[in-house]
Protein backbone atom coordinates (compact mmCIF):
# COMPACT_ATOMS: atom_id res chain seq x y z
CA UNK A 1 0.00 0.00 0.00
CA UNK A 2 2.94 2.36 0.95
CA UNK A 3 4.41 2.01 -2.54
CA UNK A 4 1.30 2.63 -4.03
CA UNK A 5 0.64 5.60 -1.93
CA UNK A 6 4.14 7.43 -2.87
CA UNK A 7 3.21 6.86 -6.59
CA UNK A 8 0.06 8.72 -6.68
CA UNK A 9 1.49 11.39 -4.66
CA UNK A 10 4.12 12.43 -7.03
CA UNK A 11 1.92 14.47 -9.22
CA UNK A 12 0.47 16.27 -5.86
CA UNK A 13 4.08 17.14 -4.63
CA UNK A 14 5.02 18.66 -7.98
CA UNK A 15 2.55 21.51 -6.80
CA UNK A 16 5.57 22.25 -3.86
CA UNK A 17 7.80 22.03 -5.66
CA UNK A 18 8.18 25.81 -6.86
CA UNK A 19 5.80 27.14 -4.08
CA UNK A 20 6.85 30.95 -3.46
CA UNK A 21 8.50 32.44 -0.39
CA UNK A 22 5.67 32.77 2.24
CA UNK A 23 5.12 36.67 2.87
CA UNK A 24 1.54 36.42 4.39
CA UNK A 25 0.85 35.25 8.03
CA UNK A 26 -1.08 33.88 9.99
CA UNK A 27 -3.71 36.06 11.93
CA UNK A 28 -6.13 36.38 14.68
CA UNK A 29 -10.05 36.76 13.67
CA UNK A 30 -12.13 38.14 15.64
CA UNK A 31 -16.30 39.42 15.11
CA UNK A 32 -17.15 36.33 12.87
CA UNK A 33 -19.70 34.90 15.03
CA UNK A 34 -21.71 34.33 18.40
CA UNK A 35 -19.44 31.60 18.92
CA UNK A 36 -20.76 29.16 21.33
CA UNK A 37 -17.75 26.90 21.65
CA UNK A 38 -15.37 29.63 22.90
CA UNK A 39 -13.06 28.72 20.39
CA UNK A 40 -10.00 30.84 18.65
CA UNK A 41 -10.25 31.54 14.68
CA UNK A 42 -7.25 32.35 13.04
CA UNK A 43 -6.66 32.70 9.03
CA UNK A 44 -3.90 32.55 6.74
CA UNK A 45 -4.60 34.11 3.31
CA UNK A 46 -1.73 34.24 0.42
CA UNK A 47 -0.68 37.95 -0.06
CA UNK A 48 -2.74 39.02 -3.19
CA UNK A 49 -5.48 36.30 -3.22
CA UNK A 50 -8.64 37.01 -5.39
CA UNK A 51 -12.02 36.72 -4.00
CA UNK A 52 -14.11 33.49 -4.60
CA UNK A 53 -10.81 31.31 -3.92
CA UNK A 54 -11.67 28.12 -2.09
CA UNK A 55 -10.75 27.69 1.65
CA UNK A 56 -9.62 24.74 3.50
CA UNK A 57 -10.59 24.94 7.45
CA UNK A 58 -7.88 23.00 8.88
CA UNK A 59 -8.35 21.27 12.14
CA UNK A 60 -5.41 20.76 14.72
CA UNK A 61 -5.01 17.49 16.78
CA UNK A 62 -5.22 17.10 21.12
CA UNK A 63 -2.13 19.63 22.56
CA UNK A 64 -1.28 21.16 18.99
CA UNK A 65 -2.48 24.80 18.10
CA UNK A 66 -3.75 26.10 14.93
CA UNK A 67 -0.47 28.08 13.69
CA UNK A 68 1.69 24.74 13.89
CA UNK A 69 -0.34 22.00 12.59
CA UNK A 70 -1.11 24.01 9.52
CA UNK A 71 2.55 24.96 9.34
CA UNK A 72 3.60 21.52 10.01
CA UNK A 73 1.05 19.68 7.62
CA UNK A 74 1.85 21.30 5.00
CA UNK A 75 -1.32 23.24 3.96
CA UNK A 76 0.45 26.91 4.23
CA UNK A 77 2.89 25.99 1.94
CA UNK A 78 0.06 24.27 -0.17
CA UNK A 79 -2.17 27.71 0.28
CA UNK A 80 0.63 29.68 -0.91
CA UNK A 81 1.44 27.83 -3.67
CA UNK A 82 -2.47 27.13 -5.30
CA UNK A 83 -3.83 30.42 -3.92
CA UNK A 84 -6.55 29.38 -1.12
CA UNK A 85 -7.28 30.31 2.05
CA UNK A 86 -7.12 28.35 5.41
CA UNK A 87 -9.14 28.88 8.32
CA UNK A 88 -7.95 27.71 11.58
CA UNK A 89 -9.84 27.27 14.74
CA UNK A 90 -8.18 26.21 17.51
CA UNK A 91 -9.07 24.49 21.03
CA UNK A 92 -8.73 26.56 24.48
CA UNK A 93 -7.48 24.57 27.63
CA UNK A 94 -10.70 26.25 28.99
CA UNK A 95 -12.65 23.93 26.75
CA UNK A 96 -10.64 21.19 27.01
CA UNK A 97 -7.21 20.29 29.07
CA UNK A 98 -5.47 18.69 26.41
CA UNK A 99 -6.89 21.37 23.68
CA UNK A 100 -8.52 18.71 21.76
CA UNK A 101 -11.50 19.65 20.14
CA UNK A 102 -14.63 17.92 21.84
CA UNK A 103 -15.83 15.28 19.37
CA UNK A 104 -17.40 13.36 22.17
CA UNK A 105 -19.70 15.79 23.79
CA UNK A 106 -23.39 15.48 23.32
CA UNK A 107 -23.45 19.87 23.05
CA UNK A 108 -20.43 20.45 20.97
CA UNK A 109 -21.40 17.99 17.81
CA UNK A 110 -24.98 19.05 17.38
CA UNK A 111 -25.77 21.16 14.22
CA UNK A 112 -26.56 25.03 15.61
CA UNK A 113 -24.56 24.16 19.39
CA UNK A 114 -21.22 24.28 20.75
CA UNK A 115 -17.62 23.58 19.25
CA UNK A 116 -19.37 22.93 16.13
CA UNK A 117 -21.52 25.69 15.38
CA UNK A 118 -18.27 27.94 16.23
CA UNK A 119 -16.64 26.50 13.65
CA UNK A 120 -19.00 26.59 10.97
CA UNK A 121 -19.47 30.35 12.10
CA UNK A 122 -16.21 30.62 11.12
CA UNK A 123 -16.43 28.62 7.67
CA UNK A 124 -19.50 30.72 6.34
CA UNK A 125 -17.67 33.35 7.87
CA UNK A 126 -14.29 33.51 5.53
CA UNK A 127 -15.91 31.38 2.67
CA UNK A 128 -15.42 33.21 -0.47
CA UNK A 129 -15.94 30.10 -3.08
CA UNK A 130 -15.89 26.43 -2.42
CA UNK A 131 -14.99 25.30 1.34
CA UNK A 132 -13.73 22.13 2.63
CA UNK A 133 -12.53 20.72 5.97
CA UNK A 134 -10.09 18.37 7.14
CA UNK A 135 -7.78 17.49 10.61
CA UNK A 136 -5.87 15.35 12.74
CA UNK A 137 -6.76 13.29 15.28
CA UNK A 138 -9.43 14.76 17.55
CA UNK A 139 -9.68 17.48 14.64
CA UNK A 140 -10.08 14.52 12.33
CA UNK A 141 -13.06 13.09 14.43
CA UNK A 142 -14.65 17.14 14.56
CA UNK A 143 -14.45 17.38 10.45
CA UNK A 144 -16.87 14.12 11.23
CA UNK A 145 -19.31 16.05 12.79
CA UNK A 146 -18.89 19.09 10.60
CA UNK A 147 -19.78 17.06 7.64
CA UNK A 148 -22.35 15.12 9.28
CA UNK A 149 -24.28 18.45 10.68
CA UNK A 150 -23.59 20.82 8.28
CA UNK A 151 -23.53 19.03 4.89
CA UNK A 152 -24.01 21.81 2.89
CA UNK A 153 -21.28 24.18 4.23
CA UNK A 154 -18.64 21.37 2.73
CA UNK A 155 -17.64 20.46 -0.76
CA UNK A 156 -15.26 17.74 0.44
CA UNK A 157 -13.44 16.52 4.02
CA UNK A 158 -10.60 14.72 4.88
CA UNK A 159 -9.92 12.82 8.16
CA UNK A 160 -7.07 12.09 9.35
CA UNK A 161 -6.11 9.19 12.13
CA UNK A 162 -9.78 9.97 13.36
CA UNK A 163 -13.37 8.55 14.06
CA UNK A 164 -16.42 8.41 12.85
CA UNK A 165 -19.40 10.34 13.41
CA UNK A 166 -21.57 9.44 16.75
CA UNK A 167 -19.12 6.97 18.24
CA UNK A 168 -19.12 8.63 21.75
CA UNK A 169 -21.02 10.93 23.82
CA UNK A 170 -19.11 11.13 26.70
CA UNK A 171 -15.29 11.01 27.43
CA UNK A 172 -15.15 8.05 28.43
CA UNK A 173 -16.72 6.90 25.79
CA UNK A 174 -14.48 8.07 23.33
CA UNK A 175 -11.46 6.06 24.67
CA UNK A 176 -13.02 3.11 23.95
CA UNK A 177 -14.01 4.44 20.21
CA UNK A 178 -10.14 5.58 20.07
CA UNK A 179 -9.01 2.01 21.01
CA UNK A 180 -9.94 -0.51 20.08
CA UNK A 181 -12.86 1.09 18.64
CA UNK A 182 -16.53 0.15 17.89
CA UNK A 183 -17.68 -2.19 15.12
CA UNK A 184 -21.22 -1.02 14.34
CA UNK A 185 -23.36 -2.05 10.89
CA UNK A 186 -22.79 0.56 8.19
CA UNK A 187 -26.27 1.24 8.76
CA UNK A 188 -26.07 2.24 12.81
CA UNK A 189 -23.14 4.57 11.47
CA UNK A 190 -25.33 5.92 8.85
CA UNK A 191 -28.08 6.20 11.08
CA UNK A 192 -26.34 8.74 13.27
CA UNK A 193 -25.12 11.19 10.25
CA UNK A 194 -29.01 10.92 9.00
CA UNK A 195 -29.49 12.03 12.83
CA UNK A 196 -27.45 14.74 12.72
CA UNK A 197 -28.46 16.84 9.29
CA UNK A 198 -29.78 16.41 6.02
CA UNK A 199 -28.71 17.11 2.23
CA UNK A 200 -26.47 15.85 -0.32
CA UNK A 201 -23.08 14.22 1.26
CA UNK A 202 -20.01 15.05 -0.21
CA UNK A 203 -16.93 12.91 -0.38
CA UNK A 204 -14.87 12.23 2.04
CA UNK A 205 -10.85 10.73 2.00
CA UNK A 206 -9.87 9.02 4.92
CA UNK A 207 -5.96 8.36 5.82
CA UNK A 208 -4.70 5.95 9.03
CA UNK A 209 -1.80 4.47 9.69
CA UNK A 210 -1.30 0.51 9.87
CA UNK A 211 0.58 0.96 13.26
CA UNK A 212 -1.82 3.80 15.23
CA UNK A 213 -2.00 2.77 18.78
CA UNK A 214 -3.54 5.61 19.95
CA UNK A 215 -7.00 5.90 17.09
CA UNK A 216 -7.09 2.12 16.26
CA UNK A 217 -7.01 1.00 12.22
CA UNK A 218 -10.08 -0.07 12.18
CA UNK A 219 -11.55 3.17 12.74
CA UNK A 220 -10.76 3.71 9.19
CA UNK A 221 -12.86 0.90 7.99
CA UNK A 222 -15.77 2.18 9.72
CA UNK A 223 -15.55 5.65 8.87
CA UNK A 224 -15.87 4.10 5.39
CA UNK A 225 -18.93 2.04 6.02
CA UNK A 226 -20.41 5.55 7.33
CA UNK A 227 -20.30 7.26 5.14
CA UNK A 228 -20.44 5.09 1.83
CA UNK A 229 -24.53 3.89 3.73
CA UNK A 230 -25.34 8.13 3.77
CA UNK A 231 -23.71 7.68 0.10
CA UNK A 232 -20.59 9.79 0.00
CA UNK A 233 -17.95 8.88 -2.14
CA UNK A 234 -15.14 7.29 -0.36
CA UNK A 235 -11.47 6.84 -0.41
CA UNK A 236 -8.99 5.22 2.30
CA UNK A 237 -5.62 5.64 2.38
CA UNK A 238 -3.72 2.87 4.61
CA UNK A 239 0.18 4.23 5.66
CA UNK A 240 1.86 1.27 6.15
CA UNK A 241 3.98 1.33 9.82
CA UNK A 242 2.40 4.55 10.05
CA UNK A 243 1.63 5.28 13.78
CA UNK A 244 -0.36 8.30 14.87
CA UNK A 245 -0.18 11.24 13.20
CA UNK A 246 -0.22 13.29 10.05
CA UNK A 247 1.46 11.62 7.16
CA UNK A 248 4.20 14.41 5.79
CA UNK A 249 7.19 14.57 3.13
CA UNK A 250 9.61 17.45 4.11
CA UNK A 251 11.86 16.17 1.64
CA UNK A 252 9.59 16.53 -0.94
CA UNK A 253 8.32 20.57 0.35
CA UNK A 254 5.34 19.26 2.12
CA UNK A 255 5.37 20.02 6.03
CA UNK A 256 7.86 20.15 9.34
CA UNK A 257 8.34 16.99 11.52
CA UNK A 258 7.43 17.49 14.75
CA UNK A 259 4.44 15.49 17.74
CA UNK A 260 2.03 13.50 15.64
CA UNK A 261 3.45 15.33 12.50
CA UNK A 262 5.36 11.71 10.48
CA UNK A 263 7.90 12.32 7.62
CA UNK A 264 6.81 8.85 5.93
CA UNK A 265 7.03 10.22 2.66
CA UNK A 266 3.56 10.33 1.61
CA UNK A 267 1.87 14.28 2.09
CA UNK A 268 -1.97 13.73 3.02
CA UNK A 269 -2.46 17.57 2.31
CA UNK A 270 -1.18 17.35 -1.02
CA UNK A 271 -2.95 14.61 -1.85
CA UNK A 272 -6.03 16.22 -0.51
CA UNK A 273 -5.52 19.39 -2.39
CA UNK A 274 -5.09 17.40 -5.74
CA UNK A 275 -8.22 15.11 -5.06
CA UNK A 276 -10.06 19.00 -4.04
CA UNK A 277 -8.72 20.82 -7.13
CA UNK A 278 -7.75 23.64 -5.27
CA UNK A 279 -4.97 24.94 -7.78
CA UNK A 280 -7.23 25.45 -10.47
CA UNK A 281 -7.08 29.04 -12.24
CA UNK A 282 -4.86 29.63 -8.79
CA UNK A 283 -1.32 28.75 -9.68
CA UNK A 284 0.66 31.11 -10.18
Amino acid sequence: MRKLLIGAVVSALTLLSSAPAQAATIRPVTGFGSNPGALRMFEYVPDGLPSGRPAVVVLHGCTQDAAGYARGSGWVGLADRLRFKLVLPQQVSANNFSKCFNWFQAGDIKRGSGEAESIAQMARFAAGGRTYVTGLSAGGAMTSVLLAAYPELFAGGGVVAGLPYGCATSMIDAYSCMNPGKDLTPKQWGDKVRAAGTGPRSPVSVWHGTADYTVAPMNMRELAEQWTDVGAAVDTHAVTGMGHGQPIAPGAGCGQVGPYLLDVGVCAAAELAAKWRLGEDGVQ
